[in-house]
């Protein structure tokens, strides 16, 4: 029986969706996570070692972030979302087969390589697929539940972890990431991928970056919205990582802290499922939320308590729904042919800003108490608000 016009592009979105929902859950079930600084420790590493592998993860990123954007503009998409994987499982393999300082190093560069490969790729293959089925409409919704997906993800590789550690050390957990990337690579090559690459005539990735740059330059809304992702993801992906600190110096015992990290993740997965819907809010919509959650940021870190954590989940949630409608917000501005890109501009932009922000929070932190430092840098997040509730009042002037 022949399918009727109207069933076919719904039958695409469920394809696409699945595969994407999949491919996020197995991207970020690494049962390495919860441990591998405990690997480079029992191993000898000394905390400068491990510090510099750490940065040298991050380089890698910067490096190749704009460059592979590029490149996912002048090849296959789906090409590169399954090789990244593949790059990351040999780095894993690395780790546990020969644990020295070279081969974590080297694991890093893999690892790094094989996410920028992803970054700006996945967004652009995502978008593109969903215009050519008349449903770009949903390319909120469907990233945002693609965010909670990672955010499973993650969380069950944090469980998991544990029992799998105690039944066969590292080498378990290592191999258990190992066939993750695999199958993660595995589910990538069902992406659908039917964008007809533009003809380059041989342009490098460096004039396709100028071409998309050139693009941006033009177009003030597009050039915005470039710059709002990294003001919108930066801060709170750095504050993430002290969020730990920030708990056990409430007072709570070691042994409780897991469980309110989780509580604050929780938050940030309700963040995620609730892009759909807040995609109606607009600009000032927009900076409404952004003011909201930093005030939640300030006071939850300030008020030193289970209620402050509550709060702490909040602002979170806040900030990864304003991430994801910042995406959504790009996407909608940018052309095709540049869409992956300039993306990997963006995600640029919010790798720089990140870094500086770690830097802002050691200076901070030296003589102030995380509490403070939380509090703090709440305060980029209510001036962005503020322009984006300036830039709504002006562009609504006659």
């Amino acid at each position: 029986m022949t399918l009727s016009p109207a069933r076919v592009p719904g039958t695409g979105v469920r394809r696409l969706t699945a595969t994407l929902y999949g491919y996020s859950f197995l991207d970020d079930f690494v049962l390495l996570y919860p441990v591998y600084a405990l690997l480079f420790a029992d191993t000898g590493m000394s905390l400068w070692q491990i510090s510099s592998l750490f940065a040298l993860w991050s380089i890698t990123g910067v490096v190749l972030e704009v460059p592979s954007g590029a490149w996912a503009d002048a090849v296959s998409r789906r090409r590169l979302l399954w090789i990244g994987p593949l790059l990351t499982a040999v780095g894993f393999g690395l780790w546990v087969a020969v644990p020295s300082y070279w081969a974590f190093a080297a694991g890093f560069v893999l690892w790094g390589a094989g996410g920028a490969l992803g970054s700006g790729a996945l967004e652009a293959l995502v978008y593109d697929e969903l215009d050519r089925l008349g449903a770009a409409d949903q390319y909120a919704r469907v990233m945002g539940r693609s965010r909670a997906a990672r955010l499973m993800g993650t969380v069950a590789s944090i469980g998991l972890a544990g029992p799998v550690f105690a039944h066969g050390g590292y080498a378990a957990v290592g191999a258990a990431s190992f066939v993750a990337c695999v199958l993660t690579a595995l589910t990538a090559t069902r992406f659908p991928e039917h964008r007809v690459r533009p003809e380059t005539g041989g342009d490098s990735w460096a004039t396709t970056l100028r071409t998309g740059l050139a693009e941006v330059r033009k177009d003030r809304a597009a050039r915005g919205a470039l710059l709002l992702i990294p003001a919108v993801a930066a801060v709170w992906g750095a504050l993430d990582e002290y969020t730990p600190l920030l708990v056990r110096e409430i007072g709570f015992a070691e042994a409780t802290v897991p469980y309110l990290i989780m509580l604050i993740w929780a938050g940030v997965t309700a963040g995620s499922l609730l892009t759909g819907p807040a995609e109606r809010l607009g600009t000032r919509g927009l900076a409404a939320l952004l003011a909201g959650a930093a005030l939640a940021l300030a006071v939850g870190a300030a008020a030193r308590s289970l209620a402050g954590i509550a709060l702490l989940s909040l602002a979170f949630a806040g900030f990864q729904l304003a991430e994801v409608l910042a995406d959504v917000r790009l996407q909608h501005r940018i052309d095709e042919s540049r869409r992956a890109t300039l993306t990997s501009v963006a995600s640029l932009g919010t790798e720089l800003a990140t870094v500086a922000t770690f830097g802002v929070y050691a200076l901070l932190g030296t003589g102030a108490a995380h509490s403070t430092v939380f509090a703090v840098l709440a305060v980029p997040y209510l001036v962005t608000a503020l322009a984006l509730a300036r830039s709504r009042a002006a562009t609504a002037r006659p």
